[in-house]
């Protein structure tokens, strides 16, 4: 942990000096009154940014307006991220200037006059245009994603399980998860989003964990919203990592225990059957199918892992079952034992990684920098009989916002 905390400041270090070696050089052809005020500007809100993320436990971010609180967070992510975006770019034409020095060919100049591109400026200046342009860009598009934690799209997605009887054929699943009721400032909002929701006329409802972000009093006044959520065959729900309380401090272990009997007892108040490590068996028209929930469960160290699938199916015919579907929160759950040791369950619905609530979804290609810890971070997967859909995420934590990634409403459809 410190070898990679110290690499982490070695990389905030070098991106911090690339960037300000870029703002100087942009500033270089004002007067010298501006060039000044620019840089003491960019400097201080530098250091603003770094006294934030230092003492943020000790800033009382509840007392806040949520508009200030929203857009400093905002500001916040997008500053660092566009720093060290800029810092890549620059460091991409320190490399190419090197490689024309040492003389190793990669690059084809061999004088000032070949290093410049067809409007007339050097690489050099061209690429710092470009580091420019995508740190501003990346800081606008932050800031503007705060309009989107509420723009909730409704994704549809045919689940084609063989040998499915008659009468389950046509099921409509309505898939939420992680809802994070703690990051919410706006019910009128999310209650627009349950509505959309209960406008597509589920059969049956899931919910695949987190419901708050520590505490289980975040999620109380949500509880007569959330209450709206009903389907003929039932709502069912399973807990997520963040719902045991794991990433506060506590007075003691029985205070936090305490906390997820609060947590467990608003399930049951919404009218969610809360499935933990079991399962019930439904049934329509004749043909059965099981429905099979586990408290969290992670491939990933740093991620709690209470889930039990063997004490979850246990005393489970698969016989007379006609499809089984496991909710488990995290989806590196499915590669990890679900398809490897439980063959028989046809679809396993997660969330959890929110599709890192950034990146680039457009038909046809989709892309997040969580996918470089999460091969299935969002979406429908399969591999061979078995299905996994990764739900990316109806609230929204750390960052209040989507920039590209959009809160999600599933409605899975069985055939």
């Amino acid at each position: 942990m410190k070898t990679r905390f110290l690499l982490f400041l070695l990389f905030c270090a070098i991106a911090e000096l690339y960037s300000f070696v870029l703002i100087r050089s942009v500033v270089r052809s004002l007067s010298p009154l501006w060039r000044s005020l620019t840089l003491i500007a960019y400097v201080g809100v530098s250091i603003a940014v770094w006294a934030g993320i230092i003492f943020i436990k000790q800033i009382n971010w509840a007392e806040l307006p949520s508009g200030v609180r929203n857009f400093i967070i905002a500001f916040t992510f997008g500053f660092f991220i566009a720093k060290i975006l800029m810092a890549a770019v620059m460091l991409i034409d320190d490399l190419r200037r090197f490689f024309v020095w040492a003389g190793l060919g990669i690059f084809p100049e061999r004088n000032a006059s070949s290093s410049v591109t067809g409007n007339g400026i050097s690489r050099s200046v061209f690429l710092k245009r470009i580091a420019l342009l995508l740190g501003g860009t990346t800081l606008s598009g932050f800031v503007y994603g705060i309009s989107n934690r509420y723009n909730y799209q409704v994704v549809k997605q045919q689940i084609k399980i063989p040998h499915l009887p008659e009468p389950l054929r046509g099921l409509k699943i309505l898939h939420i998860s992680d809802i994070h009721s703690g990051s919410f400032d706006n019910i009128e909002a999310v209650t627009k989003g349950v509505v959309k929701a209960m406008e597509l006329k589920p059969d049956i409802i899931f919910f695949t964990g987190d419901l708050v972000n520590d505490r289980a009093s975040e999620v109380l006044p949500y509880i007569p919203v959330f209450s709206a959520l009903q389907a003929p065959m039932g709502v069912y729900s399973v807990l997520g990592n963040h719902d045991y309380g794991d990433y506060v401090s506590w007075p003691s272990a029985q205070a936090k225990q305490h906390n997820l009997e609060q947590l467990i007892a608003a399930h049951g108040k919404m009218g969610w059957k809360l499935l933990n490590n079991e399962h019930v068996v439904l049934e329509k028209q004749g043909a059965k199918i099981a429905i099979i929930g586990v408290e969290n469960w992670s491939a990933k160290a740093h991620f709690p892992r209470h889930g039990n699938l063997q004490i979850a199916t246990q005393g489970l015919n698969k016989k007379e079952v006609a499809c089984s579907i496991l909710l488990s929160h995290d989806p590196s759950h499915w590669d990890a034992e679900v398809r490897s040791n439980f063959p028989e369950i046809d679809l396993t619905l997660s969330g959890h990684t929110h599709g890192m609530q950034f990146g680039i979804e457009i038909p046809g290609f989709k892309w997040s920098p969580v996918k470089y810890m999460y091969p299935r971070w969002a979406g429908h997967y399969q591999q061979g009989n078995q299905q996994l859909y990764v739900n990316r995420g109806f609230g929204f934590l750390g960052y209040p916002g989507r920039l590209g990634i959009l809160p999600e409403i599933t409605l899975l459809e069985l055939s």
